[in-house]
């Protein structure tokens, strides 16, 4: 059993849409990040950093006692390796999808995340930093788009790595990106969207926090599948 400490973020939905597509046993233990859980002292033992996802896996491989694991980088790398899915044993078919792993969550997410931040959330409108982080996304995604224009996902075969950067893309539109500019990410994510698993995922976002931003967009594509951490 995988306890999965866990909010509605681009950062949360990475692990959700792994541990759906695995089929493994998880249930989320919500950290309501507006209302400041995750500075709560008993998180602190899990997420030293006091930031969502975290996990604490009470079946480890060794067999020893329960471990704890923050980043979500780390977290997917995890539970790709325990379950043998989703990250390549090929050293340089796995490398390939480690770099597009860290590409997001050194460049795609900080860069997006400011870009929510000062174009959504920030007190006052500043243009300079909204210009700065729009236009840094904008370089990521033709980064992304030019990785795409010969190969279906992100690393040649569907990874880890697709489902780092695929929650980041879908908040594209508060990002003040058009995907019409950028056609390979389109077919991408489109492609993606399709994915039982993803659906999944998103579907149990809105059961998690029905105000999220996940709830306000693309409705129309989740399905009524229970994901794996709401069934009895």
């Amino acid at each position: 059993m995988i306890d999965l400490y866990y909010w509605t973020t681009p950062n949360g939905h990475k692990i959700t849409i792994l541990l759906e597509e695995i089929g493994m046993n998880y249930q989320i233990c919500p950290i309501h990040i507006g209302k400041g859980e995750q500075f709560a002292p008993n998180f602190l033992t899990i997420s030293p950093n006091n930031r969502i996802p975290a996990i604490v896996d009470h079946e480890p491989a060794s067999g020893d006692a329960p471990f704890s694991l923050f980043e979500s980088g780390a977290i997917l790398t995890y539970l790709a390796e325990k379950a043998d899915a989703f990250l390549p044993t090929d050293l340089q078919a796995r490398h390939t999808v480690m770099q597009w792993l860290f590409w997001q969550v050194g460049g795609l997410g900080p860069m997006a995340g400011q870009n929510h931040h000062f174009g959504v959330y920030a007190p006052e409108q500043i243009p300079y930093a909204i210009n700065r982080y729009v236009t840094e996304t904008e370089r990521l995604y033709r980064v992304l788009d030019h990785q795409l224009s010969n190969r279906p996902y992100v690393a040649g075969e569907y990874s880890i790595a697709d489902m780092a950067i695929y929650p980041w893309v879908y908040l594209h539109e508060r990002q003040r990106q058009d995907l019409a500019n950028f056609p390979n990410v389109r077919r991408w994510f489109e492609l993606l969207g399709t994915r039982k698993a993803i659906k999944r995922a998103y579907a149990l976002s809105l059961e998690i926090n029905p105000s999220s931003a996940a709830a306000h967009t693309r409705r129309q594509t989740l399905t009524s599948t229970k994901p794996a951490s709401l069934q009895g």
